[in-house]
């Protein structure tokens, strides 16, 4: 039996770098978007026109009935056409949704894997796709704002979205965190509410105020909701992947959550710790957690401890990644080096 690890090149393959005149996909592999907000995707593809891009939007973006945008043949065939297609040379759904997970056996592989690498930007549910495409293909991806989010914001750290995208192999690019961010969302205003001051915390060095932590290693992550059901399946062979790109380097793994307290983080992470997921780990970075409440007294901090405490592993928390905005733009696969002090922090990743 072939392993999934003699499939991958010998280093991570990115994608080309993305230049004015390349064609931007928009589709909705996971769920699209109701009549009502259609005029968020003509104000997404207004925006990339302006930067210099040419668009081409899928069938699936025009509708969403139980939570998909098409019934997941339809989304799977179109993704699919969108991946082997040369002239596409990044896909940016405009958002996440649910059921992504649902397209993952329909789709070839075996082309997939052939084909030139593409970019693919998305956060939410879209880093099932995301984190499989790399976990799969040994491709590089891009964990970061939808395209509704990228039209609609101005802060300076959504906007790093098409330094990373349009980096070449073996350039370095560097992000800081927020000053503010946002705790309540309206799609029907053109920018973010970023009305709340930012705050990154190192695990166990909350009362210490001026602390500093130093990580390295390569990214990997995604959404906690939905990869942790990856988990058993053929679609995440994670341990091949570590164990194949490790090189003394280690991982640093981000994650973020959406709707999960602080029981079911605790859950989802002890899952991702019993599968091997965090073998070789050099850090964590944990997302400002959207919906959150903790259970009882059982707080976020409890559950980073349980799982990362015994094992020494450093975490950093209240990053700016996922479903609080703004968020920065991490590369699956990209060799990274992240410093945070007084509650600020930098993450400079390099294309290699």
């Amino acid at each position: 039996m072939t392993h999934h690890s003699d499939l991958y090149a010998s280093h991570i393959n990115y994608p080309a770098p993305l230049q004015a005149g390349d064609l931007i996909g928009i589709i909705a592999p996971s769920s699209g978007l109701e009549p009502e907000i259609h005029h968020l995707i003509h104000r997404s593809t207004a925006y990339l026109h302006q930067l210099g891009y040419q668009t081409r939007v899928g069938s699936s973006v025009w509708t969403n009935d139980k939570c998909v945008s098409l019934p997941k043949e339809q989304r799977a065939a179109e993704l699919e056409q969108f991946l082997l297609d040369d002239k596409i040379k990044a896909i940016i759904p405009p958002w996440g949704g649910e059921f992504l997970m649902d397209i993952l056996p329909l789709l070839n592989w075996e082309k997939i894997r052939q084909a030139s690498p593409t970019w693919i930007l998305g956060f939410s549910d879209i880093s099932t796709l995301t984190f499989t495409y790399t976990m799969m293909t040994g491709y590089a991806s891009a964990h970061g704002p939808g395209v509704v989010d990228i039209s609609g914001a101005d802060d300076n750290l959504t906007i790093r979205w098409q330094d990373l995208l349009s980096a070449a192999s073996g350039q370095s690019v560097e992000q800081s965190s927020s000053t503010y961010h946002q705790t309540h969302s309206d799609y029907s205003k053109p920018n973010f509410n970023l009305d709340t001051p930012t705050e990154w915390k190192i695990l166990g060095q909350e009362d210490q105020p001026e602390s500093s932590l130093e990580l390295s290693g390569r990214l990997i992550g995604g959404c906690m909701d939905v990869l942790t059901p990856l988990i058993g399946t053929p679609w995440a062979p994670v341990t091949d992947f570590i164990q194949h790109y490790d090189q003394e380097e280690g991982f640093i793994w981000y994650l973020e959550s959406c709707e999960m307290n602080a029981g079911d983080i605790y859950r989802h992470l002890w899952q991702m710790n019993q599968a091997g997921w965090f073998q070789h780990t050099r850090g964590v970075l944990i997302g400002r957690p959207a919906g959150y409440t903790p259970v009882k007294n059982f707080e976020l901090q409890d559950a980073l401890q349980a799982v990362f405490g015994e094992q020494q592993i450093p975490v950093i928390y209240n990053v700016d990644i996922g479903h609080i905005p703004p968020q920065l733009t991490l590369i699956n696969g990209a060799s990274a080096h992240i410093q945070v002090s007084n509650g600020s922090g930098t993450v400079q990743q390099t294309l290699r």
